[in-house]
Order: structure tokens, then C-alpha cells, then sequence
């Protein structure tokens, strides 16, 4: 037991007061996990429809809107934050068992108790940590206006809120239902926005008139009110500071790619010592790491642009500040605020072809980064979750070897391969991420290779699942 894991063991103390579901004591049938994922599902969208109770007013400019759709955050309600404390509790626990500094034993039950139950400490942490600053900050109006009980009452609700999060995702988590919590809340709150900007019926008074949200409803209206059919088209493709018909397409678009490289794997020939004759495959994915490169670095980039622009805010003189990034209120986008200075200005993607055009440094820092760090999070998320060394272990113990090779060669063989798909399928994660962004896809890059490879994820775990327990046409 290493020194690290003592470090660790400070969180035992806490633990009878964490949350926690217990794992199942049976195999869970496949319609009970339809029943929890749906009902799971069900209580994330009340409570993003539930009002913050206390508040004094959510009107005006909204400095995180550009954030939330990727973090299923919703303002004013007591999801306001969202996934953000699970997913950067998650990041913390996950970089320092990366880098040694909490040493954890995948093997051992105790040790996996321990991770999992510092992890929950330091979201609700984090959780506290994020509602007192998001009251001090004014998100809900002065701390004056609100008063002290409720100011505390905000703080407790979006608290109580976190740990709904944390239980619901450790709840599918455990296998009572399918996939993952944080995933399907990602995912679910991205479809939502991307319909809601190609069907939404609200009208906005731009300097062209009132204009409705929506790219569908947009084409439709201009094909109808407007003499000159040429120029009704071309608004609704290329109109400015809303949906347009190309920016559909173009999600449309970037949805096909995700899926087509979904498909690319190297399949590695294997059979089971027990059963002689009996042939399988060992499927290894480009997208190895799944979506988990994506949103660690949405993370990092949110958790940096939150702090940055809260300095920003208050200490908008300090040098040292503005280095970190400066910050504007953007003209279209509702009160908006946009980086335009600092680091947070190049971390964060061009917000259309013009802007890359007229800043290309800006544009090419941004796929360096992009590409350099969903690599590395690709690279270092598959050491602590599954390296080629686990994979052989797990395969060995379930008697499987490759025809041809020894026992002994099936880390090696498997070294080939899966080191090459965490770093390679990263950076095409982030060159697909760049290129949406690039191409004005609705709902960001970021979010639409979310949605893709979370939706493709639960397609694949629904029809396993599915197939194993009731056959290829039962229900």
C-alpha cells in the first residue's frame, strides 16, 4: 500500500454520510432497466423545468449560456449547474490516480469504495463550492436583494440538486439501468437545443424585422412572406446571429461523419481455452476511448472560462487577470459574454468561418489545443480505465487467447493496437470537434460529437442488452 493511498484514506470518515446506491443483489431484467433510464431521464427534466425557489431575477444577461447546453444546465431552475460538479470531480479524481499522487488498486473493493466515495465528497465539495460563488456573482440578484435565508436556501437547493446528479448517475451506473447518467443528460439536453433552434416558433426583433428562431420555421416564413424567392433563400441559408438553414445542414452533416468513423476498428482474432473450435473477435475501436476525451476537455475549458470571466467581472484592471482572458457582452446574443483577450479568447473555437479568416492564429492555436489535449485526456483517461495491460489481465482470466500466440505475447499484441487508437481516435475526436465548430454547427462542435457517440453508445448497449435477454426480436 503506498503512500498515496493512506492520502486516501482520509475520506473514509465521510463515508456513512455519502449518498450511495447499493449494487443490485440480481440481475437486473432489461424492461426494469428501460423502466430506470426512462425514470431516471423523467426526474433530470423536472428538475430542469423546477424553478429556483428565492431567486430574485433571472432577466438579464446570461454569462454562461454559451456553456450550458454541453453541461445540461438550465438557468433559474435548481439545475443551474448542472453536471458540472460530478464531471469535474471526476476530472480532479481522475488526473491525480493518473499521475500517481492517489495510488488505487483497481482489484481491490476497498480502494474502489474509496475513489468512488472521494469522488462524491469533493462534487458535493464542489457543488457548495459553485453555488455560493454563482450567488455572490449575482446570478440571482444581489446578495442585498435576496437576504440571508435566502441566499442559504439558493446554496442548499442547487447542493441538493448535485447530489440528485450523483445518485441518478450511480444509479444506471450499477447496472439498474443503461449506460451512464452524465451521458444521457448531455446528450438528451443537446437534441433538445439542436431541435429547438431548427422547429423554435419565438420570434426575435432583429435589425431585419421580427424573425423567427427556428432555421425550419425561418425557411418556410420567408418562402411565404417574401416576393423575391432567390433572396428568401439565401437569408434563410446564410442569415447571421441565428439559425440558418446551413448550419442544419451542417449538423446534419458532422452527425453522418461521427457515425461513419464509428464504424472503423481493427478486429483481433481470439477463442476460448475452455471450448475448443469456438472462434471470436476482440473489436478495437478508433473511438477507443469513447466520449470521455470530449468531455474532460469540456470541462478543463468550462471550469477555466467560468473562473476567468468571474475575475474578470471583478477585477477587470488586474494584469494578470486580463492574461487569463477578457471578457465582452456580445451585441447578438442576448447578453451574452463573448472572450475576445487572454487565453480564454484562443481555448475557445472561432465562432464561425469569418472569425478564423480574420484571425488564423486564433483558429490554429484552437485545433492544436483541441487536438494536443483530447489526445492526452484520451491517452490518460484509457491508463486508468482500461490500459492494454487491464485487457489482457481481464482476457486471460476469462480464458481467451489469439490463435497463434502465446499467452505471454497477448500484451504485446494488444500494445500494438490500443495505444495507437487512444491518441489517434482523440485527435480525430478533436479535428471532428474543430471542423463543426469551423462549419457553424448547431449546438457547437463539442456538443454534437457528444450527442453522436453518447446516442451511437446507448444504441449499442440497448441492442446488447436486448439481444442477450430476449432474443434478436423480443421486447
Amino acid at each position: 500500500m503506498g503512500g498515496g493511498l493512506r492520502d486516501l484514506h482520509l475520506v473514509r470518515p465521510f463515508l456513512p454520510f455519502l449518498p450511495e446506491v447499493e449494487n443490485a443483489d440480481r440481475k437486473v431484467p432489461f424492461r426494469e432497466k428501460v423502466f430506470y433510464t426512462v425514470i431516471s431521464l423523467f426526474i433530470f427534466l423536472v428538475c430542469s423545468q423546477l424553478p429556483l425557489y428565492g431567486i430574485h431575477s433571472t432577466t438579464g444577461a446570461d454569462p454562461f449560456d454559451w456553456m450550458r447546453v454541453i453541461l445540461a444546465s438550465n438557468r433559474g431552475t435548481i439545475m443551474e449547474l448542472g453536471i458540472t460538479p460530478i464531471v469535474t470531480s471526476g476530472l480532479v479524481m481522475q488526473l491525480l490516480t493518473a499521475s500517481k499522487i492517489i495510488e488505487v488498486d483497481n482489484n481491490v473493493r476497498e480502494d474502489r469504495a474509496l475513489l468512488n466515495g472521494a469522488q462524491k465528497l469533493l462534487g458535493i465539495l464542489i457543488a457548495i463550492g459553485e453555488a455560493v460563488a454563482y450567488v455572490l456573482y449575482g446570478m440571482f440578484g444581489s446578495v442585498g436583494q435576496l437576504g440571508v435565508s435566502n441566499t442559504i436556501l439558493i446554496i442548499i437547493q442547487l447542493c441538493f440538486a448535485g447530489i440528485i446528479v450523483i445518485c441518478l448517475d450511480e444509479l444506471l451506473q450499477k447496472g439498474y439501468g443503461l449506460g451512464s447518467g452524465i451521458s444521457l443528460f448531455i446528450a438528451t439536453n443537446i437534441c433538445e437545443n439542436i431541435i429547438w433552434k431548427a422547429f423554435s416558433p419565438k420570434t426575435i426583433n432583429s435589425g431585419r424585422g421580427a424573425e423567427f428562431e427556428g432555421a425550419v420555421i425561418a425557411l418556410f416564413h420567408l418562402l411565404i412572406t417574401r416576393t423575391d424567392k432567390v433572396l428568401a433563400l439565401r437569408e434563410a441559408f446564410y442569415r447571421q446571429n441565428l439559425p440558418n438553414v446551413t448550419n442544419l445542414l451542417a449538423t446534419v452533416l458532422i452527425f453522418l461523419i461521427v457515425i461513419y468513423f464509428q464504424g472503423f476498428f481493427v478486429i483481433l482474432p481470439v477463442r476460448s481455452k475452455n471450448a475448443r473450435g469456438q472462434q471470436g473477435s476482440y473489436p478495437i475501436k478508433l473511438f477507443y476511448a469513447s466520449n470521455m476525451p470530449i468531455i474532460l476537455q469540456s470541462a478543463l475549458v468550462y471550469n477555466f472560462n467560468a473562473v476567468s470571466q468571474i475575475l474578470y467581472m471583478l477585477y477587470s484592471r488586474h494584469f494578470f487577470v486580463n492574461l487569463l482572458g477578457k471578457w465582452k457582452e456580445s451585441e447578438y446574443s442576448d447578453g451574452q459574454f463573448i472572450p475576445v483577450g487572454g487565453l480564454a479568447y484562443y481555448i475557445t473555437a472561432p465562432s464561425s468561418l469569418a472569425d478564423m479568416a480574420a484571425n488564423p492564429f486564433h483558429a490554429l492555436f484552437n485545433l492544436v489545443f483541441m487536438l494536443s489535449l483530447c489526445a492526452l485526456y484520451s491517452m490518460v483517461w484509457i491508463e486508468v480505465s482500461g490500459s492494454s495491460k487491464d485487457v489482457a489481465e481481464q482476457l486471460k482470466e476469462q480464458q481467451i487467447v489469439m490463435p497463434g500466440h502465446r499467452e505471454s505475447d497477448l500484451q504485446n499484441e494488444l500494445r500494438r493496437y490500443i495505444p495507437t487508437a487512444e491518441a489517434f481516435g482523440g485527435m480525430c475526436i478533436g479535428a471532428l470537434t474543430v471542423l463543426a465548430d469551423f462549419m457553424g454547427a448547431i449546438g457547437s462542435g463539442t456538443g454534437i460529437l457528444l450527442a453522436v457517440t453518447i446516442i451511437y453508445q446507448f444504441f449499442e448497449t440497448f441492442e446488447s442488452e436486448r439481444a442477450s435477454e430476449l432474443g434478436f426480436f423480443g421486447f
